[in-house]
């Protein structure tokens, strides 16, 4: 298959990066971003766009492409709603939009987070605007969408963009809750088993990740 990896930059995207590398099921990786990330591999290809709009511009290449891996995100710190909600909805919704236009067979999967809110009503600001965005992408016309909700998430190593927090804490209290516990070589594997043999759920929890993984 061939795969686009959005947030390759960051800690999670470059996770299932690394995966879809070395995994033979994978036999090419576009990163869609807007900085260059510094790595050269023989199934890599990259398309920097100043504004995640401008994929309108692309439409030929993107058809080539089987599935989407949405990684890029924004913490919430700091933010409020009206904030967090144009670093989120407002960032990925559209360009999902756009995308299915483009290439509507394709499968778009998207890692929101765990105890995202679906109802939209809760009182966790993050948990709401992620379930609003998960909800419109239900919506989208894809041949699938997808709803990764990963807990705490452990780093591959050779990763450079793990957080500081992550590399400290990760292996001292995965133990203690190895049931919410990651590998983002796992989170990978799971995405290109849910492009090549689907989940019959399309949110799922750590646990749902876990089992896709596997399969």
């Amino acid at each position: 298959m061939k795969v686009i990896i959005t947030g390759a930059t960051g800690m999670v995207g470059e996770g299932v990066l690394f995966e879809c590398l070395e995994n033979p099921a994978v036999l090419e990786i576009l990163i869609i971003g807007r900085r260059k990330y510094e790595l050269t591999h023989p199934k890599l290809k990259e398309l920097i766009v100043k504004d995640f709009s401008e994929i309108n511009n692309h439409s030929e290449v993107l058809k080539q492409y089987e599935g989407c891996f949405f990684c890029a995100g924004s913490s919430s710190v700091g933010e409020n709603e009206e904030s967090f909600t144009k670093k989120t909805y407002d960032f990925v919704v559209p360009f999902a939009t756009s995308l299915s236009a483009i290439n509507p067979s394709m499968i778009f999967i998207y890692v929101s987070g765990n105890r995202t809110d679906s109802t939209e009503q809760g009182k966790v600001m993050w948990a709401r605007v992620k379930g609003r965005t998960e909800n419109a992408l239900m919506k989208l016309p894809f041949k699938g969408q997808y709803n990764f909700r990963p807990a705490i998430m452990i780093g591959t190593k050779g990763q450079k963009n793990v957080k500081t927090l992550y590399k400290i804490l990760g292996p001292l209290i995965a133990p203690f809750i190895s049931a919410k516990t990651l590998k983002l070589s796992e989170v990978g594997k799971a995405m290109i088993n849910a492009v090549a043999k689907g989940y019959p759920t399309q949110i799922l929890e750590t646990e749902d990740i876990l089992k896709l993984s596997k399969k």
